[in-house]
């Protein structure tokens, strides 16, 4: 009687649910060996009876085994589930060759797992890879590496928008996001539990609401998440101008079953000045929690604690109200060398973050992803500013208050996301709501002028400003303390789908409805409850993709809608109406990516169109031989550009980036001091940026590494008015090199930053002077 034979089907799934390809499933003692298809599933015919066992690997991967006994002519193997995820997968090495600096999939974009040739909007992504290889300290120079994006002001830690501010797409934005939720800070994040960073472009209201992100685009924080595998990675950096940094990154199983995972990150950092005065020193700790209790649910954990204090960095304000004697920086008669503070005139920003999430496999077809995020953020202490205010472009005011500010942020996301087929054409749905609360207590002095020295020699006054002298000046002060608390609310609605009409041809759909409510603001002095409003906004977006060539190339072009809240304003006449709608941002988008080469080689360039139309502005009507000044909401404006994102990784050991945009702006209709002039938060016109990074791999000196680096700017109108006249940053182009080395366990290198030593400035009205050459070593230690 011939032996019974079994046929074994099963399916291999990425963390995130998605089919994992092309990973080698064996069958043991006999050997068999399967691949898993583009569905992830595998197949063995002729199986004899037995008892078998069944394992799952790849390069890079984990091999993962499970015991299968065969009894009958077929049988299904359950889900295997691998501990990457998509992205992750994604990186596996061919041929020995990564690209180290790119991830060809998101599920954070889209709101749904999707691969980027398959959506319509452009965005690039920083690694931690590639921080690792420049050497990065701080946020803000990881966003360096992105097209249409550039520092407009270094954090300031001061209440309610204390984080850095960029121009993208010639629109004014702040770090905002985390992991696809809103997480307000007061200061920039620590980048020591970045996985990648998101530069998601153009307005993305249908998604991400109008509350938290600005016209040309938002900045998504991805966290590392906890894996199934024991190691850590403790690296020490140290340099110039007094700066030392210690983070550690440990991770692994917390039990043997693998189903309790933990991570934690942690940092320690001083940074110093170039400067006479100044400094900053901040701790940073963020442990993570991930349970599996079984394969179809998933529970992630995670809480940030930060605390740092410092000197308010230097920002120059040039007057705003009369002709400026000064057009440039060198005309400037001012020591950028000078800190104008002192090291006791301090600001801190503790800060905590508390964010948990549940993912549940439904079934086949649909996922529920449950988000609940809580921040908690203080901005305390003397607060500084430095000032034009007089007819001199020599003498200038030291301005001071003490801050007592508080805010609370609690948003919940809820997101349903289907994969199905409506006969023959496959549908990626998402049904989504999410709600935001933000509440802000505010106890501040009034701001009061320390002191007005002249900036054209040194000044004995200058060395007279400290906080006994900020405390001094506030208590002779008439004038009132602030001590409120505002309330606000969006309630969002969402729904997005990717219609695959081909397997090549992908249209997306999405529709938002957002309902804002601000609750006003209370005085607590008064006993008043001032400026209360609500709006209701409906945001659009179409994507259109084709692929000429099945996941390597694909040609798209979006529509997308964002829109802003705008409060009422008391109108001098009673017939005119001082209630508005929302702003509305309109983008269009058309553009290429590609990638090609196994992986080796991707590219995102665009041209986008953003006008901005319900803009106010002010107008002077006359009634009854009376002038009046109303608000009227006629008010638009333009921005578009080109850009293009390039990684690349054509050899082996070989890794570089590159960007590119030029960006054009313009005030349409607008008030006459700026009508048809480009906006101070457009930022420079041109920018670029390149790294190359090499490492030898089969030679002597295998574990030998080169980079080199550039950033570019072009001039930047950082005042640009009738009133004022132009003052103009000049262009600059930066040089940066490492050198590196890796033997076993260790990691060492050495990075100099504008190696030049290029006197160069940043500002958005404000002169910000920059780092100038600057050495930093570095060594970790993993295992």
């Amino acid at each position: 009687m011939a032996q019974q034979k079994a046929e074994i089907v099963g399916k291999v799934l990425t963390s995130d649910g998605l089919p994992a390809e092309g990973i080698t499933v064996t069958l043991s003692p006999q050997p068999l060996t399967a691949l898993t298809n583009s569905k992830g599933i595998y197949t063995f015919k002729n199986v004899s009876v037995g008892t078998y066992t069944l394992s799952i690997s790849s390069v890079g991967l984990l091999s993962q085994t499970r015991s299968v006994e065969v009894t009958g002519t077929a049988m299904e193997i359950g889900n295997i589930y691998l501990a990457q995820d998509r992205a992750t997968l994604d990186e596996i090495v061919v041929n020995g060759v990564a690209n180290k600096y790119t991830r060809k999939t998101s599920p954070y974009v889209a709101k749904m797992p999707l691969k980027n040739l398959e959506n319509p909007q452009s965005y690039a992504v920083v690694t931690k890879e590639l921080l690792q290889s420049q050497v990065n300290t701080n946020f803000d120079d990881a966003l360096s590496n992105v097209s249409g994006i550039d520092r407009l002001w270094s954090s300031t830690g001061r209440p309610g928008d204390g984080v850095s501010y960029y121009t993208l797409r010639g629109f004014s934005t702040q770090a905002a996001m985390v992991n696809g939720v809103v997480s307000i800070a007061s200061t920039s994040p620590d980048p020591a539990n970045i996985e990648t960073i998101e530069v998601i472009k153009g307005p993305s209201g249908s998604l991400y609401g109008g509350a938290a992100i600005g016209f040309g685009g938002l900045i998504n924080n991805v966290t590392k998440r906890p894996v199934d595998t024991l190691g850590a990675r403790i690296n020490y950096i140290g340099g110039s101008f007094d700066e030392h940094r210690l983070t550690a990154d440990i991770y692994g199983p917390l039990l043997p079953n693998k189903k309790l995972l933990g991570r934690l990150n942690a940092a320690r950092t001083h940074n110093g000045t170039f400067q006479d005065a100044g400094f900053k020193q901040s701790i940073f700790i963020a442990p993570s929690l991930r349970y599996k209790p079984h394969e179809n649910l998933d529970i992630q954990l995670d809480a940030e604690i930060y605390k740092s204090e410092g000197t308010n960095p230097l920002m120059v304000f040039l007057n705003r109200g009369r002709q400026l004697q000064a057009r440039t920086p060198d005309e400037l008669q001012f020591d950028f060398n000078k800190s104008y503070t002192a090291n006791d005139v301090t600001f801190r920003n503790p800060t905590t973050n508390l964010r948990g999430n549940a993912s549940y496999r439904i079934n086949e077809q649909w996922t529920s992803n449950s988000t609940l995020v809580y921040n908690n953020r203080k901005s305390e202490g003397y607060f500084q500013y430095v000032m034009y205010l007089g007819a001199s472009d020599t003498l200038i005011n030291r301005l001071a208050g003490k801050q007592d500010y508080v805010a609370q942020t609690v948003n919940a996301q809820q997101n349903f996301v289907g994969d199905f087929r409506v006969g023959r054409m496959r549908n990626r749905l998402l049904l989504g709501v999410d709600f935001l609360s933000q509440k802000a207590e505010t106890h501040n002095s009034p701001y009061v002028q320390i002191d007005q020295i002249n900036t054209s020699y040194d000044d004995p006054n200058y060395y007279q400003f400290n906080a006994d002298s900020i405390d001094a000046a506030i208590a002779l002060s008439s004038a009132a303390e602030t001590n409120n608390r505002s309330r606000t609310q969006a309630l969002g609605a969402y729904v997005s789908n990717v219609l695959d009409v081909t397997p090549t041809f992908h249209v997306m759909l999405g529709l938002r409805m957002d309902y804002f409510d601000n609750k006003g603001t209370y005085n607590f002095d008064r006993d008043t409850t001032t400026g209360a409003f609500n709006q209701l906004a409906f945001s659009p977006r179409v994507g259109l993709v084709y692929q000429p060539v099945k996941d390597q190339v694909s040609l798209f072009a979006n529509y997308q809608n964002g829109f802003k809240n705008v409060a009422p304003v008391v109108q001098p006449l009673p017939d005119i109406s001082g209630d508005f709608k929302p702003q509305q941002a309109n983008q269009w988008e058309g553009g290429v990516k590609l990638n090609m080469l196994h992986n080796r080689l991707g590219l995102t360039a665009s041209y986008y169109h953003i006008e901005v139309s319900n803009t106010t502005r002010g107008e002077s009507i006359e009634r009854d031989g009376q002038v009046y000044n109303i608000t009227v909401q006629d008010g638009s404006r333009l921005s578009r550009g080109v850009e293009f994102d390039l990684t690349a990784a054509p050899l082996e050991g070989l890794s570089l980036i590159m960007s590119y945009s030029r960006n054009s702006s313009k005030m349409i209709k607008a008030a006459p001091d700026v009508n048809n002039l480009r906006p101070t938060e457009a930022g420079p016109k041109h920018l670029f940026n390149t790294w190359v990074n090499y490492r030898l791999q089969r030679s002597i000196l295998q574990g030998l590494g080169f980079g080199m680096g550039i950033n570019h700017a072009s001039e930047n109108l950082i005042t640009n008015t009738r009133t004022t006249g132009t003052f103009t940053v000049p262009a600059y182009t930066l040089l940066h090199a490492s050198i590196s080395y890796s033997y076993r366990q260790f990691d060492f290198a050495v990075k100099g930053n504008n190696l030049t030593d290029r006197k160069y400035y940043r500002g958005w009205s404000t002169v910000n002077p920059q780092t100038p050459r600057n050495i930093l070593g570095s060594i970790a230690f993993s295992f």
